[in-house]
């Protein structure tokens, strides 16, 4: 309890404010314009999302343990730009830049909570390869089911603990010194630094939840690719090795579009401008959800035989409604 209440026993009046105040960008002039292109993505990501979705649950051949994957990847790219994007357009282009307490913090909760799953979704379609490639002939024996659909469970829940521990420690801080959030959405860093009782605690869930849902899954990427290169390197024919190999170009393109610019944004804060880091921060959150289903509808061999599949039994389905009348 003393974690949750340090502002208690103290010398000073706790201070829970009605609002924030969201800053956005300063001194960029015609920054609706930003906002509108926000807003396209947005309708790209809802619409490209949605129709990977559809075609998983109307092609049978896609319900496979790494389309559980994807999947869940999809819904998380859906769920996660309708909880950013609506509420940063309602903010920035309706001049509603006062957001209250506890809205500000199921809005964090929402927008970590989705970021998190990103990053581990690819931790599952990572294990999905490295299986196919590494045990092939054991393949539908490891990777069922059952054990994806327990995985991704596992990561849920892991991502909702931790980011509710955040939300927790947000709520015994203070806010006596300011309420204004240097940040386009309410950012747990900017806002554990606003308050004026100790937030030590905050500081260290600020440096875990990048270790857990960024850094750890990122490393674990990386290694499971070295190993997969090194297999791959075995394998006695070039035409093999980029056969097996070009299962991996869409999940390899998905880990570059998601981690590089939040890799940049995070080892060059101290040194970039509050501007860069928010435009970085917010074309992060909301590119990913628009590119994943383009890639994986372009590079995917499965999604590219299910689409035409179903291409075929619309026209199919049309030219006999012509011929019947």
């Amino acid at each position: 309890m003393n974690l949750f209440n340090s502002a208690l026993g103290e010398n000073i009046t706790f201070v829970r404010p009605a609002y924030f105040v969201i800053s956005g960008f300063s001194g960029i002039p015609n920054m609706k314009y930003y906002y509108v292109f926000l807003l396209f993505v947005y309708i790209l990501s809802v619409l490209g999302n949605a129709a990977v979705m559809a075609l998983i649950i109307l092609d049978y051949n896609l319900r496979t343990p790494k389309y559980i994957a994807v999947f869940n990847l999809a819904f998380v790219d859906l769920f996660g730009s309708s909880a950013l994007v609506p509420k940063l357009l309602d903010i920035f282009l309706f001049n509603h830049f006062y957001i209250p307490y506890n809205d500000c913090m199921a809005f964090f909760f929402f927008c970590f909570t989705c970021l998190s799953m990103q990053a581990l979704n690819l931790v599952a379609l990572a294990y999905d390869r490295l299986v196919a490639i590494i045990f092939p002939l054991h393949y539908h024996v490891k990777v069922t089911h059952r054990s994806m659909l327990s995985l991704i469970a596992s990561f849920w829940v892991l991502v909702i603990v931790v980011v509710l521990i955040a939300v927790g420690l947000l709520t015994r801080l203070s806010f006596c010194k300011s309420v204004v959030i240097n940040s386009y959405f309410c950012d747990h860093g900017q806002m554990y630094k606003l308050a004026c009782n100790d937030y030590f605690p905050n500081t260290v869930i600020g440096m875990l939840l990048p270790l857990l849902i960024l850094w750890l899954p990122l490393v674990f990427i990386l290694l499971s690719y070295l190993y997969i290169g090194y297999t791959l390197s075995k394998v006695s024919t070039v035409h093999e090795r980029v056969k097996a190999f070009k299962t991996c170009t869409a999940h390899l393109s998905l880990v570059a579009i998601y981690f590089i610019p939040i890799l940049i944004t995070f080892t060059m804060s101290a040194r970039i401008h509050p501007n860069a880091r928010i435009i970085n921060l917010s074309l992060t959150s909301v590119f990913p959800p628009m590119l994943n289903p383009i890639i994986y509808v372009l590079q995917t061999q499965e999604i590219k035989q299910s689409v035409k599949k179903l291409l075929k039994i619309k026209v199919q389905s049309k030219s006999k409604v012509k011929n019947t009348m």
